[in-house]
């Protein structure tokens, strides 16, 4: 299995994080790893960062500042500074979670914004309707049956009518922009 990136907790109940990032450093693993802890003493960051952590984060933390912190390790490991994607007339700053169609603001509600945001960081993957309503709710919460297909209207009226493309019984794909 490959991975975009790594979220990885010191305290693992079969070992300790440390040795888990070591082995994949000494493995060669490029993966970006991200170590999200309650341990906040400056010698487990420095430890953490030694031995080869892109980032540490101290539990509780924010989950707008994981997001960033996020797009920012993959920004570096893509070597794209510029957090700006440009897709036809869209322009997306998934950091700063703006879109500008044509030069005009689109606003976007939180949870228009989380099914987009699937599909501009997997182009052409194709997802279900179950792994977006994985996405947007909690485990066991109530869903509509339509739910999905309201953001996806939504979405199409406020980016554009080609924005998301339906694999009809199939599921939903970042469109031909």
């Amino acid at each position: 299995t490959t991975y975009d990136l790594i979220l990885l907790d010191l305290s693992l109940p079969d070992g300790h994080g440390i040795d888990f990032l070591r082995k994949q450093r000494a493995a060669g693993s490029l993966i970006p790893i991200i170590v999200l802890t309650a341990k906040d003493q400056i010698s487990d960051r420095i430890t953490a960062l030694n031995a080869g952590a892109d980032d540490y984060m101290v539990k509780p933390f924010d989950l707008h500042e994981l997001s960033a912190r996020v797009a920012a390790v993959a920004r570096r490991y893509t070597g794209n500074p510029n957090p700006d994607i440009q897709l036809g007339e869209l322009r997306i700053n998934l950091v700063g979670r703006t879109i500008l169609r044509n030069g005009s603001i689109v606003d976007l509600t939180a949870r228009e914004w989380a099914i987009f945001e699937v599909f501009v960081q997997r182009p052409g993957i194709l997802f279900s309707r179950s792994q977006l309503e994985d996405k947007l709710y909690e485990f066991g919460a109530e869903i509509e049956s339509n739910t999905i297909e309201v953001y996806i209207s939504r979405l199409r009226k406020k980016l554009g009518a080609h924005v998301v493309e339906t694999v009809r019984g199939v599921g939903y794909r970042l469109g031909s922009i």
